[in-house]
């Protein structure tokens, strides 16, 4: 059976094209079926019956797992269960009647407008604060791997936290694809970048003036400072030089906010934030989607969901006879 899951594995990579977390997660809920399987006397993959699925995802439920995670195992059953019938090693797809539990969907947290403009301008603080490391205490920032001293380090990093806030509330993008931005993805001449989404999908997010103008100072005044050998072409650099990290990336933006006396923020906040202020601005929900990156459109009509509560919160405290 350990053959089948990576087999598996490959087919959900290359065949499929699905992101390492889709297939580490398919992997780890597919284990733990055929474990489960085999506790039932379950030898082979063929043995496999939907009796044995209902029974795994029973179990789990009981362990108290989440609607959301539930629905995701049952999917990775039934993706393996139809891949492993296309390779003859089940006689039927054992998994096709099998229902998910539909997930339920809390609304997504976002900053009011004018929150994000106080974000925006918390990068003017002074350096050092939401940065990879602080300019005093255990783990000081002195050397950069471009030779520049303490205080320009610190330049460098809040010239970064400054363009990385820009791009997260202007494009939507997710903090994997801001982090994953090269030098040569910027469009300056037309103001959009091109992010490598979710399944390598590519689209192109444009971004505005603010955003630029943090662009350029980053990239005249504060890339050059921190660039070393591991920089490659990445945009955004940490404090040594390699590319930022997406968890160093959601503890900058936690820190500003945190800073600014906002509410607890992430960059998913933003993407969230930037999507909601788009329709509300009468934005279209299709050309929303294309700048997120969904390929559902049910994915993205969340969003209307937030502005209609939003307006509904307006209209109690505002109306006399609401």
């Amino acid at each position: 059976m350990r053959e089948a899951v990576d087999d598996f594995a490959d087919h959900l990579a290359r065949v499929r094209n699905r992101s390492a977390h889709t297939v580490r997660a398919y992997v780890g809920d597919l284990v733990s079926l055929l474990d489960h399987a085999a506790r039932m006397g379950c030898t082979a993959v063929a043995d496999l019956d939907l009796g044995m699925v209902r029974s795994w995802l029973a179990k789990q439920r009981t362990t108290g797992a989440a609607r959301t995670t539930m629905a995701r195992r049952a999917a990775a059953a039934r993706a393996f269960s139809a891949w492993a019938h296309r390779a003859g090693l089940v006689p039927t797809d054992v998994a096709a009647p099998l229902a998910s539990p539909r997930a339920h969907r809390d609304l997504p947290t976002v900053l009011r407008a004018d929150q994000a403009a106080t974000l925006m301008r918390a990068t003017t603080s002074p350096a050092g604060l939401g940065s990879d490391g602080p300019l005093e205490g255990p783990n000081p920032v002195k050397i950069s791997p471009g030779g520049g001293g303490e205080r320009e380090v610190a330049q460098a990093l809040a010239l970064r936290d400054r363009l990385l806030l820009e791009l997260l509330y202007a494009t939507g993008v997710r903090v994997s694809e801001a982090c994953g931005l090269d030098t040569a993805d910027v469009d300056h001449s037309r103001r959009v970048v091109r992010v490598l989404g979710k399944g390598s999908r590519e689209r192109s997010v444009p971004y505005g003036v603010p955003a630029q103008r943090a662009l350029d100072d980053w990239l005249q005044a504060g890339r050059p400072v921190l660039t070393g050998p591991g920089s490659g072409g990445a945009l955004l650099l940490g404090a040594r030089g390699g590319r930022l990290h997406p968890t160093m990336a959601r503890r900058i933006v936690a820190g500003y906010a945190e800073a600014a006396g906002l509410p607890r923020t992430t960059p998913h906040g933003l993407r969230h934030s930037a999507a909601t202020h788009l329709l509300e601005g009468g934005a279209d929900l299709r050309a929303v989607q294309e700048l997120l990156g969904h390929s559902s459109l049910a994915s993205t009509q969340i969003y209307t969901h937030v502005s209609v509560e939003r307006l509904r919160a307006a209209y109690r405290q505002a109306h006399p006879r609401a």
